[in-house]
């Protein structure tokens, strides 16, 4: 991992805004997020956190998750933002994805950028490690992170809770 200083930062905050305004088109009830998927400065794929196709039939946002089996074990509801946007550059440029930088940011209520918590999704970061993205950005609040997406898909089995993976990112970041 890598807290991103100088140019690096700048650029890296401006993607970070632009995954901030796809956000906005987020219809989860529970939080809007947001990511854009880069190479070689050229946004190649966008995506927002929404039911697939955006379905009222598929929204499950306020069900109770315990009534799914334990074999169900992704109990969203939502496309994430991250699948959607690699979804997207299969699309339009999938000869672009490997070596790519994937930004990721979440709003808060009031359509704020929220400081991320740590790597835990591994739906997301298994389907990035297998397209061969490159970087996967989070906006800490120590600033924003590149980890290179292996060990992002190993922190985020390696999750642990918020309180303690902040300790450990504060530590790592020292």
């Amino acid at each position: 991992m890598k807290l991103l200083i100088g140019p690096e930062h700048a650029q890296a905050e401006l993607f970070m805004q632009q995954a901030a305004e796809i956000a906005q088109k987020a219809t989860c009830e529970r939080s809007k997020c947001g990511c854009i998927i880069v190479k070689a400065g050229k946004i190649i794929g966008k995506g927002f956190n929404s039911p697939p196709q955006d379905l009222e039939s598929q929204r499950r946002c306020r069900c109770d998750k315990a009534q799914y089996h334990r074999k169900i074990t992704d109990k969203t509801c939502c496309i994430h933002a991250e699948q959607r946007a690699i979804l997207d550059a299969l699309k339009s440029a999938p000869d672009q994805l490997s070596g790519s930088d994937l930004y990721f940011i979440r709003l808060d209520q009031e359509g704020k950028i929220s400081k991320a918590g740590e790597p835990y999704c591994t739906i997301c970061s298994k389907m990035a490690l297998e397209v061969e993205i490159r970087n996967f950005h989070l906006w800490h609040e120590e600033g924003i992170v590149a980890y290179d997406t292996e060990e992002y898909n190993t922190l985020s089995y390696q999750y642990q809770g918020e309180k303690e993976a902040h300790l450990l990112l504060k530590a790592l970041l020292k």
